[in-house]
């Protein structure tokens, strides 16, 4: 079974040479697709230099606008539709997600159909981020499922394993939200379909090296994209 990673980028050189290498290292094989918004700082640059060391399974798309992590994502989805692969991950740059949890996730996603790593499924499990942004993410997931009703705990969780029907099948090309957003419509619309989703805890540790993407706009469109996502649900547009 064919597995891909996809690493959204867009100024991550401190960690992108780092996380590519510790996902090549694990035991289990997946191959890797950095999808790069045109990174000023040569992010590109450095995986193209990293694809003569891991030339079967390192693979690099650069997209020449920056609209949205969302977008960035949907891109990866067609491409590893269009390259075979059976399991498909989202997992950040920066040693926020742990690479040593695909493993994990995969399994997981074995008996299921798509499977969430997921900070909140126990308690809270989030570590160096401030109090005002713990409360602020973990009441927006408790928002999310309360107008949503999606069995999740953690509903804008971006650590995820889709299995290939479920991006075959939900969609791609109706998903409008691009943020948080996205990952609470991926994680809806599988969910209407019918489609089981399972979490599997894991610790989220705050990026040590590079800027955060967070901004005011994502959240005013998480907040408002989940009531669109709710009228559509009951107009029968999803």
């Amino acid at each position: 079974m064919k597995k891909l990673v996809i690493i959204p980028t867009y100024n991550e050189k401190e960690n992108i040479a780092q996380i590519i290498s510790a996902v090549f290292s694990l035991e289990m094989e997946f191959d890797i697709l950095v999808v790069d918004d045109s990174s000023p700082d040569g992010t590109a640059k450095i995986v193209q230099e990293l694809q003569a060391v891991y030339p079967e399974r390192l693979h690099l798309s650069v997209r020449q606008v920056k609209d949205g992590l969302g977008k960035a994502y949907l891109h990866g989805f067609r491409w590893a539709l269009e390259h075979g692969f059976d399991y498909v991950f989202e997992m950040d740059a920066d040693f926020s997600h742990n690479p040593k949890d695909l493993p994990r996730l995969f399994e997981a996603c074995l008996n299921a159909d798509m499977s969430v790593g997921s900070r909140y499924s126990k308690g809270v499990n989030v570590v160096n981020w401030p109090m005002g942004r713990v409360l602020l993410s973990y009441f927006a997931s408790k928002y999310v499922r309360f107008i949503l009703g999606i069995p999740v705990h953690d509903t804008t969780a971006g650590f995820v394993c889709f299995s290939r029907r479920v991006l075959e099948n939900i969609g791609l090309d109706d998903i409008k939200l691009k943020g948080y957003g996205f990952q609470i419509e991926m994680k809806y619309r599988a969910y209407k379909k019918g489609f089981q989703i399972v979490e599997v805890p894991i610790i989220f540790t705050n990026r040590e090296l590079g800027a955060s993407k967070m901004h005011g706009g994502i959240i005013h469109e998480a907040v408002f994209g989940v009531l669109n996502l709710k009228l559509k649900s009951w107009l029968g547009k999803l």
